[in-house]
């Protein structure tokens, strides 16, 4: 990067934050630290609710999956519409009426304790490891382009978060986001200008999205069925829904945004935003991706991405011959897509399919190489499961954007960070203050002993998710990594709630025990069958509801009455 770069990436960062602390005066309070006193409006809760999903993962890696599988990630989201008007109807009008702070208090006033606590801790274990895969993003970023060790980068992107996230508490958080956005939108439109720019003078609009269709990238839905494939209409409707279910309507993260809001419409009309734009904001990103593939048809890319392995293999015997084979399939590629684009122009249907065959072979020869070079990377001592896919977007950028505009990108990239892992950091502090330690290890204390508690855990959770950032580079693609662990434990949450909000009979323990089976019926499926993380949300759900509606039945035939809850408790044993 060059110096006009840094300028606009450093004025970029500085003004997101000291926006956001100025807006921030006064939360000197639990309830306006934690909920801003609950004076936030729509579109803040709404653009705060979309960063907090925007991380810097979204353009790193999101881009990186169109580029080498297509556009099929964005079927990931078509449940997402679904599962908001559900939540509007359902979660949000309850947890308005409660006055909760967390999403889990409504597990204590619905069943008991003990379900209260299990639901928290599973929240702070997903959100936790989450929290680190975030921060991990823009570690990438440094190490491309500087060549910063990514320990030395997680910590300081970390001691950034954690300061204003400390310092301002959820009004800082929000309105941050909501200046970040702003930067978001703005460098993903010049992103696409950009790439769109840099094609040959010969390639048309039209040229590209028919060459990026040729060649697969433009797949957005994939009808076809397969339990192992997470990206298809059926996993995206099904599974997605179950997930998003989960993440809008048990997620701290995501509740705390719209618990912010002034009314309960004020919270509906942010989470409904979302189901309208986050669709086309995904495919937007994703098409950026397809469109870099388009570029690198006529610019030849390097054989991997992640310049570190592709250094190292260099010296390895059996890379000449590979490079060979790459230079050769990369010219056979260009010459036929060029080929492909005439025969379309010219409107010679015969001529247009033999080149469209002929430039699809080329593409899987580049694929074939590629693949070779990565099964190098693995059997020369590099990651196991190794993948450049995080690396594609950021090299595109560095290498061939202008002075300036590479500077806004990055901005982008850490804003979008930024946003989310202050989001996850917030909502843990908060969970630990309000679910765990005010309620079982200090109770009766002053507000400002509350306040300052909910400080020291938000520093705590920064730590933490900065020394978890250090295992994320093993995870591969970052973007199913961090959907991978949500789904992991998001099943199990949303059992619960679906036993809360639809099954009155159901009581604490069984409801509890319903959560273990679940847990353990998600985990034993991640782990001995290839089934894809989206289904582990409908088959945990579904294992804790059935387990916990046996549980009920068994001991009501039997006359037990030990599964009930303790009565419930007032406001004033659950609250702040």
């Amino acid at each position: 990067m060059r110096a006009l770069d840094w300028i606009v990436l450093l004025t970029t960062l500085v003004s997101i934050v000291a926006y956001g602390l100025y807006r921030s005066r006064g939360s000197n309070t639990v309830d306006r630290y934690l909920l801003a006193g609950k004076t936030m409006p729509w579109y803040a809760m709404a653009l705060s609710i979309m960063a907090t999903q925007a991380s810097a993962i979204t353009f790193i890696s999101t881009t990186g999956q169109a580029y080498a599988d297509g556009m099929r990630f964005v079927q990931f989201y078509f449940g997402l519409p679904i599962a908001m008007v559900v939540i509007c109807a359902t979660v949000v009008p309850v947890f308005h009426r409660l006055k909760v702070y967390t999403a889990y208090e409504y597990l204590e006033h619905r069943f008991d304790s003990k379900t209260r606590v299990l639901g928290s801790l599973i929240f702070l274990c997903q959100r936790g490891l989450s929290a680190g895969i975030t921060i991990y993003a823009p570690a990438i970023v440094l190490s491309v382009i500087l060549g910063w060790p990514e320990r030395m980068t997680t910590s300081l992107m970390g001691a950034v978060v954690v300061t204003y996230t400390v310092l301002g508490g959820i009004k800082a958080v929000t309105w941050s986001d909501v200046q970040q956005m702003g930067v978001i939108f703005l460098g993903l439109l010049i992103a696409l200008v950009m790439v769109l720019v840099l094609l040959p003078s010969t390639v048309s609009f039209t040229d590209a999205v028919y060459l990026a269709g040729a060649a697969g990238r433009l797949n957005a839905v994939t009808t076809t069925f397969h339990w192992a494939d997470p990206f298809t209409l059926w996993s995206g409707l099904f599974g997605g829904t179950f997930l998003f279910l989960s993440y809008f309507g048990c997620d701290q993260s995501q509740v705390q945004r719209y618990l912010t809001g002034k009314s309960v419409s004020q919270s509906r009309l942010s989470l409904l935003f979302n189901a309208v734009a986050k669709i086309p904001m995904q495919f937007f990103i994703l098409f950026i991706g397809a469109m870099v593939f388009v570029f690198y048809l006529f610019v030849q890319p390097p054989v991997l991405f992640q310049h570190a392995e592709l250094s190292r293999i260099q010296r390895r015997p059996e890379f000449p011959a590979i490079e060979q084979e790459y230079d050769r399939a990369f010219a056979h590629r260009r010459d036929a897509a060029l080929a492909l684009a005439g025969a379309r122009h010219a409107g010679d249907t015969a001529a247009e399919g033999r080149s469209r065959e002929d430039y699809q072979a080329a593409q899987n020869e580049i694929n074939e190489t590629r693949e070779r070079a990565a099964r190098l990377v693995e059997t020369s001592g590099g990651e196991k499961g190794f993948s450049d896919t995080n690396y594609i977007f950021l090299s595109f950028v560095t290498r061939y954007l202008p002075v300036g505009i590479v500077g806004l990108v990055i901005a982008v990239i850490f804003a979008a960070t930024m946003s989310a892992s202050s989001g996850e950091i917030n909502s843990l502090a908060t969970v630990t203050v309000v679910d765990l330690y005010r309620r079982y290890l200090w109770r009766g204390a002053t507000d400002h002993h509350y306040l300052v508690a909910s400080r020291w855990a938000t520093l705590f959770w920064g730590v933490y998710a900065v020394a978890f950032a250090g295992f994320a580079g093993r995870l591969g693609s970052l973007i199913v990594a961090v959907n991978k662990v949500g789904s992991l434990f998001y099943g199990t949450l949303l059992g619960c709630f679906v036993l809360a909000f639809v099954f009155r009979r159901v009581r604490g323990t069984a409801t509890f025990v319903g959560m273990l089976v679940g847990e353990a019926a998600i985990l034993s499926t991640a782990r001995f069958t290839g089934v894809s993380l989206l289904w582990y949300n409908p088959i945990g759900c579904v294992v804790v509801v059935v387990t916990a509606l046996a549980i009920t039945y068994v001991m009501s035939r039997q006359g037990d009455d030990s599964l009930g809850n303790a009565p419930l408790p007032s406001a004033q044993d659950t609250r702040l």
